[in-house]
This record gives C-alpha cells, structure tokens and sequence, in this order.
C-alpha cells in the first residue's frame, strides 16, 4: 500500500462504455491511488477507436508507482473469454464480468483496496449466461449475497448548488402498488440503523440528521390520505428518536426537497424509488453516483447504464464516475 488509499475500479460490461470511461481516469487528479480491472487488450482497443493517448501500466501490489510522463492507468489484467466488440453483447464474457468483481470484493476484504468502485454492468447478458446457482438482479444484490451481508441500503448522492445531496430508500425496485406492503416497521428500522450507522462510520458525521418521507401525498394528510404514517412510519421515529437518533418526518415528499429543509438533514430517506430518486437524478443529473450502505466494504458507483449505442465513440461523460472515485476516496479517508 501507498501512503494513499487503493481504490479498485472495475471496468463493467465490456461492450458497454465503462472501459472508455476508465481510461479517462488517466487525465484527472484523484486523491488515491487507482487500479482498473478490465482486459488489459479491451482497453487498448479502446483507447485506440477513441484516439486516447496514454500509457496502460501492469498493477503490482505494494509497490509505489513510479512518476509517469503523460495519463497512465494501472490495469489489473481480468482477461476475457472472447474479444469484445462495442456495442455487441456477449454472454460468454459474463463469468469475467462477475470474476472483476470477486476480485475487487477480496482485495477490499483483505485489505488490498481500500475502497471499490463499480462501472455499469449489463444484467441481461449475465443472467443470459446462464451462471450457475447464479440470478443476477444488480451489483448491489450480488455484493450482499458475496459478503452474507443481510440486508444492505442503496443511497444515490450527488453535489448541488446548495450543497451534498445524499438519498437513501426504503424500497428499491419494486411495483408501486406493493411498496405499501413493503413499508414495515421491521424493515424501516433495519433501513434506519445502516443508514445511522454508516453516515457515522463510512461518512465521519458523529451525530446524523436524516428527514425521512412519509409515504402518501401530504405525509398522509392526519389520515385522510392514507394511515401509513399515523399507523407505522411515526410510531418507529418515535422509538428511534428515544435512543437518540435525529430523525425528521414523516415529512411530505412534494416539499421535503427544498432548500432550507435540506439544510437541517444530513440524509433522506425516501420510502420508494422514484419518490426519492427523481429529484436528485433532476438536481445531480451525469454527477450523481450510487453507495452501498451495510456492506463491510466501500463501494460507490455511476448512477447510469452501459449506454451500449455510445460505446466507442469515445462521447460518454465519464462525470458520474469521476465522482464515484472521489466519493470513495473521502469514505475511505473517513474510515481510516
């Protein structure tokens, strides 16, 4: 290790724009030191339909670079099973896909890295794959499985003209008509303490402030609207407020995204995905980047797809994963 931290970053889908994107690390200033697992061969057909001009450098653990002339990338070589042509999905390539991410996940668990930090991956081309004892339904899902994490959060964040913008939800890729269900005491709680216990320990605030959503129109409107917030989502704030969390809400959507209320909270927790997610997408929109809460390791990543129609064109805004790197630098600065 280097005086630095050691983030990995995993280039994603290979047909995708993920390893055009990682190359374009190369240009910019990091406060980290920076591996990219991808096929050492991919990048440099990249790099060349993209006219990017830089060195690929072999990762050798433990060593401290030396001062390159020029961008320079470090490359952990993850080969794959065919060679990849843009745009062009191949299912044989999707055990390399997921071997990326084993071997991101174990230098986070060994201490190799100290952070990693995920381009996007297609979840069609994995599942077509047909891996065995394997459902692909996200990163997220796959990096809990791997590490017998329970139960993890995801929190979209993203800077704003009045500052950082952190949303976490209680629910994420589920039918609108089966979040009520889905809102259980059980379950907010759960949500609650990772996100507490995270903003802490991943985020270095020794006392967060989440504003936490109610459900309904209007928070419920005293009932009239819905009695999700009179029945479950008050009562479970109350109990938390008496161990000392700072908890705000049920606050009503439609206005918990302005300003001066954003100002009082550290965190929001919206009770569904486009309930929480379309106003940060609309605020942070090619900046905004995607965290795992609860796993044992940092993980960040874009808040986009594998974009397949941009892929070698060398027009894809890398944004979104220069923040994640960032992100995770301050996280994994923040955890020591």
């Amino acid at each position: 290790m280097t005086d630095r931290p050691v983030i990995a970053v995993t280039s994603g889908e290979p047909a995708g724009i993920g390893p055009e994107l990682c190359l374009r690390l190369a240009g910019e200033s990091f406060p980290a030191r920076l591996v990219v697992l991808a096929d050492r061969d991919l990048l440099a057909a990249r790099a060349a339909a993209t006219g990017w001009r830089g060195t690929l450098r072999d990762y050798v653990a433990d060593a401290v670079p030396a001062t390159a002339d020029g961008p320079c990338l470090d490359v952990l070589h993850c080969p794959l099973a065919v060679p990849s042509a843009a745009g062009r999905l191949d299912p044989a390539n999707a055990p390399a896909v997921l071997g990326m991410l084993d071997r991101a996940l174990a230098g986070c668990r060994s201490g190799e890295f100290a952070a990693m930090v995920t381009a996007p991956v297609h979840k069609g081309v994995i599942n077509d794959a047909g891996t065995p004892g394997t459902f692909f339904s996200g990163h997220t899902e796959y990096l809990a499985e791997r590490t017998g994490t329970p139960r993890v959060v995801m929190m979209l964040a993203g800077d704003t003209a009045h500052g950082p913008l952190r949303v976490a939800l209680a629910t994420t890729h589920l039918p609108l008509r089966a979040v009520p269900d889905a809102i259980t005491p059980a379950l907010l709680e759960a949500t609650l303490r990772i996100v507490h216990a995270d903003l802490r320990a991943k985020y270095g605030i020794h006392v967060p402030r989440i504003l936490v959503a109610g459900l309904n129109p209007h928070a419920g409107e005293d009932g009239h609207l819905g009695r999700e917030e009179i029945e479950v989502i008050a009562p479970l704030l109350d109990r938390l407020r008496g161990e000392g969390m700072q908890l705000t809400g049920p606050l009503p959507a439609d206005t918990m995204f302005t300003p001066p209320l954003l100002a009082q909270g550290d965190c929001v927790l919206a009770m569904y995905h486009d309930q929480g997610l379309t106003a940060l997408k609309y605020a942070t929109f090619g900046r905004g980047i995607n965290v795992t809460l609860g796993l044992p390791v940092i993980r960040t990543s874009v808040d986009h797809g594998t974009a397949l129609a941009l892929a070698g064109s060398g027009q894809a805004d890398p944004g979104s994963l220069f923040e994640a790197v960032r992100e995770a630098a301050r996280m994994a600065a923040c955890r020591g």
